[in-house]
């Protein structure tokens, strides 16, 4: 399943830490963070979805804590 989210991300270079760190996520079989569009597009298994964009979250405010993913 592929799904895009906004993601306030403040610069290019948060951007591009956010997505290597999320790359490195159990489950997470693709990613791209877009700071130009704030967008976050995520691919995961469907069956595992949920469970991993919740670890993608928590994996963002860990590495970015000003980063916010609007999932809802």
């Amino acid at each position: 399943m592929k799904k895009k989210f906004g993601c306030e991300v403040d610069c290019a270079n948060c951007a591009a830490k956010l997505e290597d760190a999320i790359r490195k996520v159990d489950g997470v079989e693709a990613c791209s963070v877009n700071f130009l569009t704030q967008k976050l597009t995520l691919t995961a298994p469907d069956d595992r979805f949920d469970e991993v964009l919740q670890a993608v979250v928590k994996k963002a405010k860990h590495i970015e804590p000003d980063t916010v993913i609007h999932i809802g």
